[in-house]
């Protein structure tokens, strides 16, 4: 949502760059309109280039790396944690063999670290798994609200630079308005 909200602020600066591009040109037409002196100015003066909206100090938008790659992190790791879950992966033969080998085929250094009781081990081991489960959880987590706050950051500097730029439209508009009611 953010990213489509990042996209619909670039388009509406680049709308915003582009009415006041439009409202040079007319000031310029108003003053050829106004006096003969004001045709001759704009005659000998230099047109202004024509320039793209993403010319005019609106870089072009790209939603933040951060929250990118926090997004596909968290796509990746969900997977991961769906295919381990016992309620969520599909069972199949291959499952099972996973299944077999971490439950029974444990390496020796595990079994020194945990308690010799064949229960009491395989609940540590539970808890174990269950802990790496949530520390994964959290992290990722973590990374997107990272991303997020970088997003946010990015455009609420996006919303000051837009109001900025309306604001002096308004004020340029209402004297242009001005203008055109006076001839």
């Amino acid at each position: 949502e953010l990213v489509r909200q990042g996209e619909a602020l670039k388009r509406t600066e680049q709308m915003v760059d582009k009415m006041d591009q439009d409202l040079k040109t007319s000031q310029r037409h108003i003053n050829s309109i106004k006096s003969v002196w004001g045709g001759l100015v704009n005659y000998f003066k230099a047109k202004p280039p024509e320039s793209k909206p993403e010319q005019n100090g609106t870089p072009e938008y790209y939603a933040n790396s951060r929250l990118k790659e926090a997004m596909i992190s968290s796509k990746e790791q969900e997977s991961k944690y769906q295919e381990s879950h016992p309620n969520l992966r599909k069972l199949d033969n291959s499952g099972l063999l996973t299944l077999f080998y971490t439950k029974y085929l444990v390496s020796s250094v595990q079994r020194d670290f945990y308690p010799k009781n064949q229960h009491l081990r395989a609940y540590h081991q539970k808890i174990d798994n269950n802990l790496d489960e949530m520390s994964s959880g959290l992290s990722r987590l973590k990374n997107l609200a990272l991303g997020l706050q970088t997003e946010i950051d990015e455009q609420d500097d996006m919303l000051d630079r837009l109001t900025k730029k309306v604001e002096t439209l308004d004020v340029n508009i209402k004297s242009t308005d001005k203008k055109v009611r006076q001839l």
